[in-house]
């Protein structure tokens, strides 16, 4: 047990090293980063697409695709107007430091304002490895049920960002919105929350407007 334990420090400390040198190189380019983790079917890539739809011609921007397999999140990113690199992880949970470095040497990373990094989708690993972004956005759902905040604490703790997408769909599922905030909140009190919802664009405003501030912050 004692040689487990030693294995897997060691694997996140030379991620950790990994994560650190990502950041250097993007905040030295002047790059804002975001990672993006969800569960399958949150809405990562509809999240992705809205944003560029209304800020592709005020930002040039970056996206790296993280899946198992194949490169559809991908190529929805680049008919978004994004510039896009696929990274399949090869059945990997996660996107790991050492697969963001790769992606970034694809980049010219000084032609861009804004890079967002879509994850694997899963409430599990991928709070585990850092990757050197600014900052860690969670898109939770309303069909996914109120419970998750108690279910996939790391989860809940580890982030800067919370996204609660598809709140049009609050009038037809057995969503308890107070119940969810309340395992939030006991959580990570100050986490930064946007309801919204990718169909109808209800909320959007208060999204881009935060990612638009701190684009230019780093700017």
């Amino acid at each position: 047990m004692t040689e487990n334990v030693t294995i897997v420090e060691n694997i996140h400390q030379s991620n950790d090293q990994i994560a650190e040198r990502n950041q250097q190189q993007l905040q030295a380019a002047g790059v804002f980063s975001l990672n993006f983790m969800a569960s399958p079917g949150a809405g990562k890539t509809s999240l992705i697409e809205r944003t560029l739809h209304t800020m592709k011609d005020s930002f040039n921007i970056a996206v790296v695709d993280g899946d198992v397999a194949s490169s559809i999140d991908a190529d929805r990113a680049a008919k978004a107007g994004a510039t896009a690199v696929q990274i399949n992880t090869g059945g990997s949970c996660h996107v790991d430091a050492n697969m963001l470095h790769s992606a970034l040497a694809e980049l010219t990373l000084e032609d861009f304002d804004l890079l967002l990094v879509e994850n694997v989708g899963n409430l599990i690993c991928p709070a585990s490895f850092k990757l050197g972004t600014d900052k860690n956005v969670l898109i939770a759902s309303v069909p996914e049920g109120d419970d998750k905040p108690y279910k996939y604490p790391k989860m809940y703790q580890d982030v800067d960002a919370l996204v609660i997408n598809k709140i049009d769909l609050m009038p037809y599922i057995d969503f308890d919105m107070a119940y969810f905030q309340k395992g939030v909140e006991i959580l990570s009190p100050d986490l930064l929350s946007f309801p919204i919802s990718c169909k109808t664009e209800e909320g959007m405003d208060a999204w881009l407007a935060w990612l638009e501030e701190e684009i230019k912050h780093r700017s």
